[in-house]
């Protein structure tokens, strides 16, 4: 298990627990920039292929070395975290996204993880999106395992479904009034208790350009960290996840002004109130690093 930081995942690549060449990505490193893989029993997997795919992962994990790969797996429900808790090398995982985390399962997952240091994203899908007081509850709960939560998932395909709505490659989720609503509520309601939340998938693989802007509108709406599903994704998050230099200098100057107000590039910096945003930069920075140039 790593010490880890949600800003160091970058776009976390889920890929099927029955996909050929899983075991290639996991243990073999075919992708030296990914940071981060969640092999997904979940939604990627058809039913017929789940004892091959539990088969399969319980051989890759004896094969899995330390790296810079965060690895994690999206388990499909409460029994079956139980039945992966119970392989031999399970441990060389960095933890578990819990799948369809409701009110319903909720306290099952967290107890079965209770006595483990498996880092946790929670992944809510359900109609709780769309109820502010459940969402609330919800966070309530998450809150008692700080220590385990790494960040807090939305099921933004999950969420078009229930809203029987599908985007196109053109539109951002965050035009959508209906989406935009809920998202943003969302965003609110975990990022300011603490939590970082992931931006959700983009299911245009092809289209680089749409990415891009998806990527970046997920940035300005405060979500970090992406789920993409096609490794010509890695290296473009990685790029787009570089501070701009302007940035950059002006959070270093936030941080370390003993002025509670002045004036930088034009703009007023007060040193408490921005002080969180500007340490989050400088740890972006020291991951990605620092764009000198305009960003693609």
């Amino acid at each position: 298990m790593n010490e880890l930081s949600y800003m160091q995942l970058g776009g976390t690549l889920f890929i099927p627990a029955s996909h050929k060449r899983l075991e290639s990505v996991v243990c073999e490193g075919k992708y030296p920039e990914l940071r981060s893989v969640v092999i997904d029993f979940e939604d990627a997997l058809d039913e017929s292929d789940f004892d091959s795919a539990m088969f399969k992962i319980d051989l890759i994990l004896k094969r899995i070395t330390k790296s810079r790969l965060f690895i994690f797996i999206r388990a499909k429900n409460c029994e079956h975290l139980k039945e992966l808790l119970t392989l031999q090398n399970i441990t060389n995982i960095n933890g578990f996204v819990l799948a369809k985390f409701s009110l319903l399962n909720a306290e099952t997952y967290l107890d079965l993880l209770e006595d483990t240091k498996y880092l946790i994203m929670p992944s809510i899908e359900g109609n709780e999106l769309f109820n502010h007081q459940k969402l609330h509850e919800l966070k309530e709960i998450i809150i008692t395992n700080r220590d385990k939560v790494l960040l807090v998932r939305f099921g933004l395909e999950d969420m078009l479904r229930l809203l029987r709505m599908r985007r196109g490659c053109d539109m951002s989720i965050f035009d959508i009034s209906a989406t935009a609503t809920v998202i943003g509520n969302f965003i609110a309601t975990f990022k300011s208790a603490g939590f970082g939340v992931s931006g959700g998938v983009y299911p245009c693989h092809t289209d680089k350009e749409g990415f891009i802007k998806d990527a970046k509108r997920d940035m300005k709406e405060g979500l970090f960290t992406k789920t993409i599903i096609h490794p010509s994704q890695i290296a473009i998050i990685n790029e787009l996840y570089k501070v701009d230099k302007d940035e950059y200098e002006e959070a270093v100057e936030i941080l370390n002004s003993k002025k509670k107000v002045f004036s930088i590039n034009g703009k007023m910096a007060e040193s408490l109130t921005m002080s969180s945003h500007s340490q989050e930069l400088t740890v972006r920075a020291e991951i990605y690093g620092v764009n000198n140039e305009k960003n693609i």
